[in-house]
């Protein structure tokens, strides 16, 4: 059987200002831009990773979710306390010094993990918190 990671989903309360940072910042690749229902999606991914995406979603967006769910998530969105993703990079530090430039706001700087990578955090313009991680050479 075969298994593989397709899509992942991140709440974003802005989708232009998602954009800036993920396509702008980040330089993935904006893959399709929906509309339905008054909600956007976005769907970007990385040119080294053509069947892997990242879905940019209105909180809530659920069709299930009760309106009290809806208003649930995008509070926990401002909060800052959804989860993001943890992406891969060549040069962590380089990175950090490009999304740092951007204004975003840093969480954690350059650190080598007693667990073997290096890797820095920031959040999005939404509050998710992403991870950049270096593994180690060799």
């Amino acid at each position: 059987m075969d298994v593989k990671l397709k899509q992942c989903f991140i709440a974003v309360d802005d989708h232009d200002k998602a954009l800036a940072f993920y396509h702008d910042v980040l330089g993935l690749e904006i893959r399709n831009d929906v509309g339905f229902e008054g909600m956007r999606w976005v769907t970007l991914g990385s040119p080294l990773q053509p069947d892997v995406e990242i879905v940019l979603e209105p909180p809530g967006a659920n069709p299930d979710a009760s309106p009290a769910d809806r208003q649930a998530m995008a509070e926990l969105l401002a909060k800052g306390m959804l989860r993001g993703v943890i992406f891969t990079t060549d040069d962590c530090d380089a990175l950090f010094e490009r999304v740092r430039e951007s204004g975003a706001d840093v969480l954690q700087e350059p650190t080598d993990q007693p667990y073997g990578v290096r890797d820095c955090a920031f959040r999005d313009p939404a509050g998710n918190q992403l991870r950049f991680l270096q593994r180690p050479a060799g």
